[in-house]
């Protein structure tokens, strides 16, 4: 693991947890199982505090194995092609809609674990589950433009990131995302990212191919570029602002005034898990306050458990960015299962990355 927060990185890594201890009696929907043997996570690369899993480890006796994807597309893609031996994913939301239609999830019933009061009732936006039966609300977050103060000294929105790269060319990149980068168009264009009208994706796509001569590259490694000023800003999720706290007087964060998208995951147990009843367990450990605490607090995103968020330190709960005012909130967008719309993006975006 790096000490950077990258929710998109593009190699895939493995990480064992194996602390040796008895193992330990739990109780679950009333019934006595023994937490001992493995667990097996399939999750965003650094998108977890790899403390919490020794924790867990630790405390249960469990071997805990960590693997990594950069997309949700590519997770889907290797449960569809038949990967077994993982227990839990952590699909976007709109992913975890597509994954339950598609029957790779089972309920977990993270309803009716303890701490389930503490989560923001909010945070239940998944269509398909919407009492949380199946899964277990993780974190959420804004995807803004991550920059270089002393390249930009001060940052406030697309029009300006945009404007900087037409005087720039190549010092700003866009991620490598076709939901995300195509959403940018469409906020600009004045749509709505989940749109499923022809003419508004078309402009939307214009948009952005528009600004393609000027974007030096549609990645996923941005903080070490912008933090060595190979380029001057980003499009990137805020768990860049964990480097920002870091290097304050070099690294800027924000959440574009024009609006942006945010993303939420959910951490679910697939149909075919080997080890139900540990990846049950790791959720209710998950719901303990002080773990989404120490989660959050690695991760920067904003925690949907609110009894987490009072235990974060003051740095986190007033950061503009992990936790926006309402009405910043109310100008965030969070993506929606498209169904078979999804293809004017595809399309779309094939033509923008060919271009």
């Amino acid at each position: 693991m790096t000490t950077n927060i990258n929710k998109g990185v593009s190699e895939m890594t493995r990480r064992h947890f194996r602390i040796a201890g008895a193992a330990t009696a739990f109780a679950f929907f009333g019934q006595m199982a023994t937490a001992e043997g493995q667990l097996n996570i399939y999750n965003w690369g650094d998108y977890i505090n790899p403390e919490v899993l020794d924790a867990f480890s630790e405390e249960y006796g469990v071997e805990v194995t960590l693997d990594t994807y950069s997309t949700n597309e590519e997770m889907l893609a290797r449960i569809q092609a038949g990967a077994t031996g993982y227990d839990l994913v952590l699909p976007s939301v709109h992913m975890h809609d597509i994954m339950q239609q598609l029957g790779l999830l089972q309920p977990a019933y993270p309803n009716q674990m303890p701490g389930w009061e503490n989560i923001d009732p909010a945070a239940l936006r998944s269509m398909e589950d919407p009492d949380g039966d199946y899964c277990l609300p993780y974190a959420w977050g804004a995807v803004g433009i991550l920059y270089n103060k002393t390249l930009i000294p001060e940052l406030t929105s697309w029009d300006q990131f945009f404007a900087y790269a037409r005087e720039n060319p190549g010092k700003v990149s866009m991620l490598d995302d076709l939901r995300e980068t195509l959403g940018v168009g469409l906020i600009m264009t004045g749509a709505s990212v989940n749109s499923r009208d022809a003419d508004e994706i078309a402009a939307a796509e214009a948009y952005i191919l528009e600004q393609v001569p000027n974007i030096g590259a549609f990645r996923y490694d941005v903080i070490p570029l912008v933090t060595a000023g190979d380029i001057a800003a980003g499009h990137y999720y805020v768990g860049g602002v964990l480097n920002v706290l870091q290097s304050p007087e070099l690294l800027g964060f924000v959440i574009p005034e024009e609006g942006a998208t945010m993303y939420q995951e959910d951490l679910c147990l697939l149909a075919t898990a080997p080890n139900v009843e540990n990846a049950r367990l790791f959720m209710e450990f998950m719901l303990r306050p002080e773990i989404a605490a120490r989660n959050a607090e690695r991760l920067t995103n904003g925690p949907v458990n609110l009894a987490a968020n009072d235990l974060l330190p003051e740095e986190l709960r007033s950061n503009p960015s992990i936790n926006p005012s309402p009405e910043v909130r109310a100008t965030l967008q969070i993506f929606e299962d498209m169904g078979s719309d999804l293809r004017l993006y595809t399309r779309a975006w094939d033509r923008i990355k060919t271009n």
